[in-house]
């Protein structure tokens, strides 16, 4: 009894650390994104009651599975882990696929059988049941923990749905490239290589949705003698496609066209302020396309 106790305790607990991960994930990516800046509130809360929910409906039913394997013998803890991480789904489709009768002890010998065998395997005693207590033991057990399962799963899907109608909506999602909040992107890009190292940023991509922009912060130190360097490189240029170059600082706004630059462009920044300022690529349509950005 003290060691299935143990292994309970065992068990919450790690549950417990997943649901704290979870939520110090979310409260380190907000602080290196400054706050889910250029987002409604609405959706990284619906996200992260998603995933709470989730989390949660893997618990309950974990749980559930944890006392059923009691009852027949096997490892509870082995069997709670599966179904938490192979999600509720997949985990109960195994378990019910895997799970053994339930098996009660010898009164005789303390060996466990079949609830519905007759005699003991290993002592040859009768067993003496009433088909009525056969049913009760087989009947269901632990409801409340299917029922906080299918709640909790009720719940996430809302939370499912929800953050994927706003999102496609867009609303409350910042997608101006020339905002001086953060800007995030509706759609995908197919990328080589993303780096920024050493004050210089390099992007390499094949291929992105249009409109797809894509954003490195830099730090102009002295304003009225650096310039941008940009060396863009597009390699399918469609009919209509370009490429968009965003400085972006406060209320100081410049945008250039920079699809078919012959040279490397050298841009004076003397018409922005020392500190921090948005570069951004916003993609229309351009395909194989290398670039570096650098101040200096």
């Amino acid at each position: 009894m003290n060691h299935a106790k143990k292994n309970r305790c065992l068990l919450f607990a790690g549950i417990t650390l997943i649901f704290l991960l979870v939520f110090l994930r979310f409260g380190l990516y907000f602080l290196k994104s400054g706050g889910f800046q250029g987002l409604s509130l609405l959706l990284p809360v619906l996200l992260l009651g998603f995933l709470l929910f989730a989390l949660c409906t893997s618990a309950f039913f974990a749980a559930w599975v944890y006392e059923d394997c009691g009852r027949r013998g096997e490892d509870p803890v082995l069997w709670a882990i599966v179904v938490f991480a192979a999600t509720p789904f997949i985990g109960l489709l195994i378990y019910f696929l895997r799970r053994s009768e339930i098996k009660t002890a010898c009164t005789a010998c303390g060996h466990r059988i079949s609830i519905k065998a007759k005699y003991c395997e290993e002592c040859g005693t009768q067993v003496e049941k009433e088909d009525f207590c056969v049913m009760v033991k087989q009947g269901t057990h632990h409801l409340k923990f299917i029922a906080a399962g299918i709640v909790s799963m009720v719940l996430m899907l809302v939370c499912l749905t929800g953050f994927i109608v706003s999102a496609a909506s867009g609303n409350g999602i910042n997608t101006n490239a020339a905002s001086d909040e953060r800007v995030w992107n509706l759609g995908t890009i197919s990328m080589n290589y993303n780096a920024y190292r050493n004050g210089v940023w390099k992007l390499d991509f094949r291929s992105a949705s249009e409109g797809f922009v894509k954003e490195q912060d830099m730090t102009i130190a002295d304003a009225d003698v650096q310039l941008l360097y940009a060396d863009i490189s597009c390699g399918t240029v469609p009919d209509g496609a370009t490429i968009v170059l965003w400085l972006v600082q406060g209320d100081a706004v410049k945008s250039l066209d920079v699809t078919n630059l012959s040279q490397p462009l050298e841009y004076p920044l003397h018409e922005f302020e020392n500190g921090n300022v948005h570069v951004r690529l916003q993609i229309n349509g351009v395909e194989n396309t290398v670039s570096e950005i650098y101040i200096q």
